[in-house]
């Protein structure tokens, strides 16, 4: 279907508990769904909320040797490093699974032959049975992994409304704008009500701010996701979740009535193949 791109502000934008509370909540409705930690700083789901079970063996890092050596390379080690994180109880096997980011920041820099191989490799996934969303963290939309964000089909900003995340975020705002296909706001609930944030964005960067939603500020229930503890009870009606859905629902959707540019798929999606 597509390709959908996440990234933050300057400080804790809480992009990566975002992604991970939409890839729980999205509704597969016969797909699969693949998340991608692409923080070129550094992941946190490894040691986060997979709680360091799997230590450092399944990581973006592992696929940069690969890529140098080729697609056809790249393609068969890229399926050796998903992890299968899919509802126990109601998904299908291997329906939800990530692949996890660096374990060290140094990695990135001897990734920067490989970003490009590995957007078409998502494209080709998202053109088959699979969508995709792709965590750039807070830095992420800008830079070598540029590419990411300027080929997905919809690029999500996440603020959170503080002042110091809403004034870095007209910067951002302005720069996704020039490059990226779609882009759409998702506002963290913390300082400032969402229509004066979204007031104060269309103003200071005259750019068009289209919001897609907004998250509630729950600490609680986010450290599910950052920090891998049990769910609650009752976290699947929890706020945080809830909320979270109606993103989900809303943003495929959308993704189902547009028509995103045509692309040549590549292997089919062996997603079996997820740990």
């Amino acid at each position: 279907m597509a390709v959908v791109a996440l990234a933050g502000c300057a400080g804790s934008p809480g992009v990566t508990t975002t992604a991970l509370a939409l890839q729980h909540a999205w509704p597969l409705q016969g797909r699969k769904l693949m998340l991608a930690e692409c923080d070129p700083a550094r992941g946190t789901v490894l040691f986060g909320a997979l709680r360091g079970q799997y230590g450092d063996a399944y990581t973006l890092g592992n696929l940069s040797v690969a890529g140098r050596a080729g697609q056809k390379a790249f393609s068969e080690a890229f399926w050796r490093q998903l992890l299968d994180v899919s509802h126990e109880k109601t998904d299908p096997p291997k329906s939800r699974v990530i692949l996890p980011g660096f374990t060290d920041h140094q990695q990135a820099a001897g990734f920067r032959p490989v970003w490009g191989l590995l957007s078409q490799m998502l494209h080709g996934i998202a053109a088959n049975d699979i969508d995709v969303l792709v965590d750039l963290g807070r830095d992420g939309a800008f830079g070598p992994s540029e590419v990411l964000a300027r080929q997905a089909d919809v690029m999500v900003l996440v603020v959170r409304t503080t002042m110091p995340m809403i004034r870095d975020a007209v910067r951002r705002l302005e720069q996704l704008e020039e490059h990226c296909r779609r882009v759409r706001v998702v506002l963290i609930e913390e300082d400032y009500p969402d229509a004066y944030v979204v007031q104060e964005l269309r103003k200071a960067a005259g750019v068009r701010v289209d919001l897609l939603g907004t998250l509630p500020l729950a600490r609680r229930e986010a450290e599910v996701f950052s920090k891998g503890v049990d769910m609650p009870r009752g976290f699947a009606r929890s706020k945080l979740m809830l909320a979270a859905g109606s993103l989900a629902a809303g943003l495929k959707q959308e993704l189902l009535q547009a028509s995103p540019p045509g692309r040549p798929p590549m292997a089919r999606a062996e997603v079996g193949r997820a740990r």
